[in-house]
């Protein structure tokens, strides 16, 4: 099921994308008493979820209406935690970063870099990025894949690890390098307001073969500049889960994102920084994709 978070008549709704994709199924009206994503994905139980499956396979329900009629937002707007991140997660990123900070490379990453994104509100498909022009003035974008954890994760076995998982989304990881750089850690230059597009769907598990084998891409006012897939990883989805898990519960709702394949403005030489006016689409096969305007 593809899963959305919408705005009808001036209310906040949570609901599904029905099969032909034009129309919204709410869920309040068809007896799923969920008031957010957050709910949704804490409480549902796997019998409700398999029911409103089937009710949305029927083609029947009541209350649909047209996807056009709806604002859709960001799938989660408000996260209940910061977003756990993964830094130089494909091999290609690894080669760009360390050659735009000047730095030796000799080609391992045995451990992954972690690092954790505030978000006060997700930005959805359509919302403007905002270019923070009077404290920055290199603003990169960064397409990823965003794994939601579906239920509390204690010391999660690897071949376990998708048992946990609830669905992906599509996240753009904007990030001002300058910041990034200056503070030798990455939580400011990850963190300003409006620096996590998100969405424009949850994409359930059962949806997808695990583990995912997605094309991601993204563009800039219309210029392919990442092109990759999701099998890429460095550490993968069962590695990231069984090694975050140990020791430190994820709960229910946690969002991880799995880092940024090649591609970003700050691997080009020179670089490719956005600016003003930019439009910056990000893409994963199956989920959709988001698009934002530099303000």
């Amino acid at each position: 099921m593809k899963l959305i978070t919408y705005v009808k008549d001036g209310l906040e709704l949570v609901g599904a994308i029905t099969k032909c994709g034009k129309n919204v199924f709410p869920f309040k009206e068809n007896g799923f008493n969920y008031n957010t994503m957050n709910d949704v994905i804490e409480k549902m139980s796997n019998e409700e979820m398999a029911k409103l499956d089937a009710l949305i396979s029927s083609g029947e329900g009541k209350g649909k209406t047209s996807v056009a009629t709806v604002q859709i937002l960001a799938p989660i707007p408000y996260p209940k935690q910061d977003i756990i991140c993964l830094g130089i997660n494909y091999m290609e990123h690894a080669v760009e970063s360390v050659r735009y900070k000047k730095e030796a490379f000799d080609g391992d990453r045995k451990d992954p870099v972690y690092f954790s994104k505030r978000v006060n509100k997700a930005s959805a498909d359509g919302d403007d990025i905002p270019s923070h022009a009077d404290i920055i003035s290199t603003l990169d974008y960064e397409a990823e894949l965003g794994v939601i954890i579906g239920k509390d994760a204690c010391n999660v076995k690897k071949e376990d690890a998708f048992d946990y998982v609830f669905g992906y989304t599509v996240i753009n990881d904007i990030t001002a390098r300058e910041l990034q750089t200056k503070h030798k850690q990455w939580y400011f230059g990850k963190s300003l307001d409006g620096f996590t597009p998100m969405g424009p769907v949850i994409l359930t598990a059962d949806e997808i073969v695990a583990p995912p084998v997605l094309t991601i891409k993204s563009w800039v006012n219309g210029e392919l500049r990442q092109n990759s897939k999701t099998n890429l990883f460095i550490h993968d989805i069962p590695y990231i889960i069984n090694e975050l898990s140990q020791g430190m519960t994820l709960k229910a709702g946690t969002i991880i994102s799995t880092g940024t394949p090649a591609g970003v403005g700050m691997g080009f030489v020179p670089p490719k920084f956005l600016i003003s006016g930019d439009v910056v689409e990000c893409e994963i096969e199956g989920i959709g994709k988001i698009t934002n305007k530099v303000k």
